[in-house]
């Protein structure tokens, strides 16, 4: 494959703004773009129909077939080569990875009839984020609302830990979460753990909301105040309460069960 450039000086201007880019929220909102970091994250991007901005590609994997092959669907004009040194100063990863992609961000669709979602207030640790939207798109729950305190969705870790789910959900960010929940047409659950029912005694089919709040100080007054039911996850055990991406995963998958069933 002909690469556009070859990269070989961490003072170059792409690699210093691809730096900014992987360390600061603001700075990736402002261009409004997402970096991707890995084979696994552009396959699944492109798998998506997302159409890379840029490709940087470290030298030492371009001669990978499962790169190569991705490359391929690439307008080569946009593919750069960069040294494995340079990489290793852009990225934070104690190994740099094999390929960085620049895309923009995306917007987000209008929300399909009927849609179940998941909505998550403060929600601050970006493993939890991640697990929470891989889960949701293992669940087939497309629409995501985030509140403003949320972790960005779109940051490295974030996007680690989504391993390719953001590209198959539609995420809606920096939301009004009171507002949004006010105007949901379904029922609206929120996990609380004086729940004044279970889960497992909930009909979960149909547009119905899964709130889920932030790890510390769980879900806001504001926002409980618009649930019209507080679910319990039952919890025989000896533990004062899952972490939310636990309480997310039981949740989504006993909608799954329900419906399955």
């Amino acid at each position: 494959m002909t690469f556009h450039k070859h990269i070989t000086s961490a003072a170059n201007d792409e690699m210093k703004q691809l730096a900014r880019l992987l360390e600061n929220a603001r700075e990736r909102r402002k261009q409004g773009v997402v970096v991707l970091e890995g084979i696994h994250l552009l396959q699944a991007a492109l798998a998506a129909g997302w159409q890379p901005h840029a490709v940087y590609v470290n030298e030492q994997a371009a001669g990978k077939a499962e790169l190569l092959s991705l490359l391929a669907a690439v307008d080569s004009r946009r593919c750069q080569l960069v040294t494995a040194a340079v990489l290793g100063k852009v990225t934070a990863l104690s190994t740099p990875s094999e390929v960085l992609t620049l895309c923009m961000r995306p917007e987000p669709r209008a929300v399909a009839a009927g849609a179940a979602c998941v909505m998550l207030d403060d929600v601050q640790d970006p493993g939890n984020l991640g697990t929470i939207l891989r889960c949701a798109a293992a669940a087939n729950v497309r629409e995501v609302f985030l509140s403003r305190g949320c972790v960005d969705v779109y940051s490295p870790k974030v996007l680690r830990a989504g391993m390719g789910a953001h590209f198959f959900l539609n995420i809606h960010e920096a939301q009004d979460l009171p507002a949004v929940l006010a105007a949901w047409p379904g029922r609206k659950l929120v996990t609380h753990l004086e729940g004044s029912v279970s889960l497992y005694g909930e009909d979960l089919s149909g547009a119905v909301a899964f709130v889920f709040g932030n790890e510390g100080s769980g879900v806001s007054a504001e926002v409980l105040a618009q649930a019209d039911t507080r679910v319990r996850i039952p919890m025989p055990g000896h533990a004062e309460s899952l972490n939310v991406a636990m309480a997310a995963t039981v949740c989504l998958f006993e909608r799954v069960r329900q419906l399955e069933g």
